[in-house]
């Protein structure tokens, strides 16, 4: 059988000719999300000395860092156009097993990691053949997942507990050159999705989420395409449970439950349609240092906590209302 011919995703960018305003509109949530963090990080500097400083970066990263690689796995599901709400499971889960199995040596722990890291790719590849084979859902399965998970780590652990090593702790906060190592990994998330936005895989998730009929058509396997998407956002979200571990140096069997629909949040802020192919990462990772900035921003300003939830669901609407004025605009314009 001659091998599949992969779909170019449908975006204006990619289309000879097109009107440079079309362009603009397309970026337009995503443009808009820089200028909400801008806005948000003017007033917060206002307010408070030393945010324009490698060290109030530093922080802030590593506030943000966990939230940031939930939602990468996120936003990649979201270029497919599916949803995924395991996250939330594979989160509580990792972090409990990390607390009650790591030990003290490094050779125990990479261990242990790569498991969790295992776990967490096969939880998602898992999901991802439930929903091509068993024609279901996205939300309807990794709903199921999400609650079987957290029951499992319940069992493991039914309280927040356990203990990781010193050491590993210390990494989560350990600097080089003057950035932490949340900032390294930051750099490191960019180079990977400038990596994998180029692959065959990353093109095939971006263009089927464009148009799946088009996608079949073209020889595209479905079914893969789902394993290898929901494969890597559970792949992510193991990651952000063993990130998770450093910053609170124990394991809860409910935390993971903050990070699922912020993930989805911090995606749609930056500009990822919530149907599918279109998006980058950039615009999540804006999304989630939005997130994180506001609870910074309420501290500073000595209002209640309260607001919080009521300003990050603006911030939200209004993000959604920028993308479905912008996509509409640049389909009306690019007719």
């Amino acid at each position: 059988m001659s091998a599949a011919v992969v779909p170019r995703p449908v975006e204006s960018e990619q289309r000879p000719g097109v009107d440079w305003r079309v362009r603009l509109l397309d970026r337009a949530p995503f443009l808009v999300a820089c200028l909400m963090l801008a806005v948000i990080v003017a007033i917060y500097g206002s307010y408070q000395t030393g945010v324009f400083t490698p060290d109030e970066l530093n922080l802030d990263t590593a506030a943000s860092m966990t939230l940031m690689l939930a939602a990468t796995g996120q936003t990649i599901v979201l270029l497919r156009g599916g949803i995924d709400l395991s996250i939330g499971g594979m989160i509580s889960l990792g972090t409990v097993i990390a607390a009650t199995q790591f030990g003290e040596g490094p050779g125990s722990v990479a261990i242990w990691s790569a498991a969790i890291l295992a776990l967490g790719f096969s939880v998602g590849a898992l999901n991802g053949l439930l929903i091509s084979m068993l024609k279901l859902q996205p939300f309807l399965v990794t709903l199921a997942t999400w609650s079987i998970l957290n029951g499992i780590a319940m069992l493991i652990l039914p309280t927040d507990g356990g203990s990781v090593p010193g050491w590993w702790v210390a990494f989560g906060y350990a600097q080089f050159l003057g950035l932490s190592s949340p900032v390294w990994m930051l750099i490191l998330l960019f180079v990977f999705w400038t990596w994998f936005r180029a692959t065959r895989l990353g093109i095939t998730i971006k263009a089927t989420g464009s148009n799946e009929k088009s996608a079949f058509l073209s020889g595209v396997s479905i079914t893969r395409i789902n394993v290898a998407t929901y494969g890597l956002s559970g792949l992510f979200a193991a990651g952000a449970a063993l990130f998770l571990t450093t910053q609170i140096g124990a394991g809860s069997p409910t935390i993971g439950k903050d990070y699922i629909l912020p993930s989805v949040a911090a995606a749609v802020i930056g500009g990822v349609s919530l149907f599918g192919g279109r998006g980058h990462l950039a615009g999540t990772l804006i999304g989630a240092f939005i997130l994180t900035l506001i609870g910074n921003l309420v501290f500073v300003l000595k209002v209640s906590s309260y607001w919080q939830p009521v300003v990050s669901g603006v911030i939200l609407l209004l993000s959604v209302l920028a993308s479905s004025v912008a996509e509409k605009a640049a389909r009306a314009r690019a007719q």
